[in-house]
């Protein structure tokens, strides 16, 4: 007879999207940008905000890989059409 074993699955390994400072994007375009496609309030973009102008980078938000990336893409591609040099990574949680 055969034994059954009961598998583990581990919990997938998070991601952070960081945004990254720079010296044109407008502090307002981020703010919404917040707002759109991390659903925070106004109060708590504009602290991520500044963390990101201040420290030069901030964490938006954690997601499973896959949301990650597509928060990363949804970003860059609202920057690009805005003409803004908006950078925005995704990078394992430690």
């Amino acid at each position: 007879m055969l034994e059954r074993r009961t598998q583990k699955l581990q919990p997938p390994a998070m991601h952070q999207v960081v945004m990254l400072n720079d010296d044109f994007t407008p502090m307002e375009f981020v703010v919404v940008v917040l707002q759109e496609y991390f659903h925070k309030n106004r109060e708590a973009a504009t602290q991520i905000m500044l963390k990101i102008h201040l420290d030069g980078r901030g964490v938006c938000g954690v997601y499973t890989p896959d949301v990650a990336a597509t928060k990363v893409d949804q970003v860059m591609q609202a920057a690009h059409h805005a003409g803004h040099p908006l950078q925005c990574v995704s990078e394992p949680v430690e």
